[in-house]
C-alpha cells in the first residue's frame, strides 16, 4: 500500500484567520475546529485576512482560511483567488460581546475601530481611526494611541481596558475557504 490513510478528524488542520488574539475570527476558528472534531487543529493568526490567505497557500493540503462575512474586502479575497481556492462552507455563531472600551475615565475624542463595527459609534462625533482588527484596536488603545476603541470584551479585558458601553454579542457569519484539491 502506497501512503498512509489518515482519518480527516485526526489530521492537523490549520485554520488561518484574523488576529491578534481576542478577535471574533479566532473564536470562530476554535469553534470550527471543535465542531468538526479536528482534535489536532491549530489556529494561526495574522494582521489581515489577506496575509492569512498567503499562509494558507504555503501549506494548502492542511490549511483553510476562515473569514468573517463583514470583513471589508472578503469579496476581493474570494474573487481574486477563484483559480486557487473556493468557498467551502459558512456557519453562524455569536461574536464576543462588542464594547466601547477606554484606558480610563477621561474624555473620549479619538477612537480606534476595525471598519466592520464602526457604525456602532460613527454618529457620536468621535475622531475615528481605522485599524486591522478589533483586537488590534484594543492593543493600540492600551498603548496610548487613542482614548477608546471598539473591540471585543475579551480583548478589552486582556488589555486592562475599562468597558464604557457593552453592545452585546452580534450573530455573525463566518466562511471557510479551501484550496482546490483539499478535502475536509
Amino acid at each position: 500500500m502506497k501512503g498512509t490513510f489518515v482519518p480527516i478528524n485526526n489530521r492537523r488542520l490549520q485554520v488561518h484567520t484574523l488576529g491578534p488574539t481576542g478577535t471574533n475570527c479566532e473564536a470562530a476558528a476554535q469553534y470550527y475546529l471543535e465542531q468538526n472534531n479536528h482534535k489536532q487543529g491549530d489556529v494561526v493568526l495574522y494582521e489581515t485576512l489577506e496575509e492569512a490567505l498567503d499562509g494558507v497557500m504555503t501549506n494548502p493540503a492542511d490549511s483553510v482560511l476562515l473569514g468573517c462575512v463583514v470583513y471589508p474586502k472578503l469579496n476581493e479575497i474570494v474573487f481574486r483567488n477563484l483559480k486557487a481556492m473556493s468557498l467551502h462552507e459558512c456557519f453562524m455563531m455569536p461574536t464576543h460581546p462588542m464594547v466601547l472600551a477606554a484606558r480610563g475615565h477621561g474624555p473620549v475624542q479619538k477612537v480606534l475601530s476595525h471598519p466592520a463595527p464602526v457604525n456602532l459609534i460613527e454618529d457620536r462625533g468621535y475622531d475615528i481611526r481605522l485599524v486591522t482588527s478589533n483586537a488590534a484596536a484594543a492593543l493600540e488603545c492600551a498603548g496610548g494611541s487613542a482614548d477608546a476603541c471598539i473591540t471585543t470584551s475579551v480583548a478589552a479585558e486582556a488589555n486592562n481596558l475599562e468597558i464604557l458601553e457593552d453592545f452585546g454579542p452580534v450573530r455573525m457569519g463566518f466562511s471557510i475557504h479551501v484550496p482546490h484539491g483539499t478535502t475536509l
